[in-house]
């Protein structure tokens, strides 16, 4: 029951039942697909962002998931999308961090800790020269596991183009790590 105008409102049964059914959904996705975000455009804030518009994109356009079954993948696809167009509207470069920060134990080696920081940068670094295609689809294959079927399902393009994204983003990727260990 809400107040409009002081006068109390029922809400229709329907109508409740249907915003627990999308709030059950977003709550049991939000995790899945912030960390999806964040992994490609590499900053917290941004991917709250992304993720907020992700759902409301979903939720604004669910009559055209026709089966329910693949509602993870369309979902999925969104936030893919989602946040590469933020890459390319905001030409920013920028990338997750590859791995959590370390924690800190009392047995912890202060330069073992330091050189963890040092090729995370690196890491970092390497990956912001991608394009979004190319940084997207290496996570997806390589950090998410997916297989290349998938990955071009949720770039929406051909199996060969993201073997070719890919390729020429470890082709990229291991000249910056050899100019680096110069």
């Amino acid at each position: 029951m809400s107040l409009e105008a002081g006068i109390a409102v029922s809400e229709p049964a329907e109508l409740r039942q249907e915003r627990e059914r999308q709030d059950q959904w977003i709550a049991e996705n939000l995790r899945r697909v912030f960390i999806q975000i964040y992994r490609i455009v590499g900053n917290a804030a941004d991917a709250q962002d992304l993720t907020q518009e992700t759902f409301i994109k979903a939720l604004q356009h669910r009559d055209q998931l026709k089966d329910s079954q693949k509602a993870a993948h369309w979902l999925s696809r969104i936030a893919t999308n989602t946040a590469i167009d933020f890459l390319r509207r905001s030409r920013r470069a920028s990338f997750c961090e590859i791995g959590a920060a370390p924690e800190l134990s009392a047995d912890d080696n202060p330069e073992r800790l330091v050189l963890q920081s040092e090729h995370r940068d690196y890491l970092e670094d390497g990956l912001r020269l991608l394009s979004p295609r190319e940084r997207a689809a290496l996570i997806l294959r390589d950090v998410e596991d997916m297989p290349a079927e998938e990955v071009a399902r949720e770039l929406d393009c051909s199996k060969a183009t993201v073997r070719s994204h890919i390729a020429n983003a470890r082709t990229k990727f291991r000249r910056y790590l050899e100019r680096r260990k110069r």
